[in-house]
């Protein structure tokens, strides 16, 4: 049985977390404000970003997962310093740095995302996270460290709350039957990354040394448009057709006077004004894992959000 630490409670993280104690694994979570402790998981609090105690805390562990999500608005100061810890961790313990990363340092583009694209972002978001892969490759080249990077599309599935695309302003209103808003174009072509898949691609590279040093794109199903998976939500619910309107840019705009989050996406409205669609067939080639099948993903979606009890909105 080996340590692992997580980086992160969150969905992804917890999700990881949870997995790899399911594996057999001793797991330890680093988060600022620390928690009870779960079977096979210690709950640690301490700030990631201070190199000296995180290095201390990643002592002695096989992997390290850096699945923490500053909030948008303070991506651009809080990714450098919390990189550079993780970084320094891992140089110091040995540990493999498996690092979760999205696909916002593409930037726009009009063909579906793969691996071998250049990091090309010109938002402050999408350049901050593609330096904090562009850092650890480097360190990974010089034999210094050694690093993945896993990259999700926007997350979906059960433990997911967070966010407005398929998320708690969406799927509650779904299984009531209600009208829900899309940001963008709801017809346009998008790609989910389902939460147990995410967890999957990060415990899967973390043991293989063939994955190290470049990064991979989480296994995903086709893309489906924000309208499609609404409608599948909706008949796995049995609450029928369910309306979905695009939110305008002016709609948005307004929102975003009073909420730092909603403002911070006008970034990335590009991703859901026209097709988003990630590529996986790299992971796929050279691994085992798979995308969940869609009607699994979304009856455990359905399923999480009734046993929670929070069906409002």
């Amino acid at each position: 049985m080996s340590l692992h630490v997580v980086i992160g409670s969150g969905p992804a993280g917890a999700a990881t977390a949870r997995l790899l104690a399911e594996q057999g694994h001793s797991v330890r979570v680093v988060t600022r404000s620390g928690r009870a402790p779960e079977p096979g998981v210690e709950h640690l609090a301490l700030d990631a970003a201070d190199s000296g105690r995180l290095t201390e805390a990643v002592k002695g562990a096989t992997a390290l997962y850096g699945c923490a999500g500053p909030p948008y608005h303070r991506w651009t100061s809080e990714w450098p310093p919390l990189a550079s810890a993780m970084c320094a961790a891992a140089e110091a313990t040995g540990a493999v740095l498996v690092m979760l990363g999205n696909l916002y340092g593409y930037g726009p583009v009009d063909v579906p995302l793969t691996e071998e694209l250049p990091l090309a972002a010109t938002g402050p978001k999408g350049r901050v996270r593609a330096a904090v892969w562009e850092r650890a490759r480097t360190l990974h080249e010089q034999g210094r460290i050694r690093a993945v990077e896993v990259r999700a599309s926007d997350f979906f599935g059960p433990g997911v709350t967070d966010g407005g695309h398929l998320a708690a302003r969406v799927v509650p209103r779904v299984l009531r039957g209600k009208p829900v808003s899309a940001l963008g174009d709801p017809d346009a072509p998008h790609s989910w990354s389902y939460l147990p898949d995410v967890a999957g691609a990060l415990a899967e590279v973390a043991g293989e040394e063939r994955a190290w040093g470049r990064a991979w794109h989480v296994p995903t199903l086709p893309a489906l448009s924000v309208r499609q998976m609404v409608d599948h939500l909706a008949a796995e619910a049995d609450t029928g057709p369910v309306a979905v309107r695009g939110l305008s840019p002016a709609v948005l705009r307004l929102l975003g006077v009073f909420s730092p989050q909603i403002r911070e996406l006008g970034e990335i409205r590009y991703q859901f004004d026209r097709p988003f669609v990630a590529d996986s067939d790299a992971y796929e080639a050279a691994f085992t894992l798979r995308a969940t099948p869609l009607d699994e993903q979304v009856r455990a979606t359905v399923d999480w959000w009734r046993k929670r009890g929070t069906i409002t909105g």
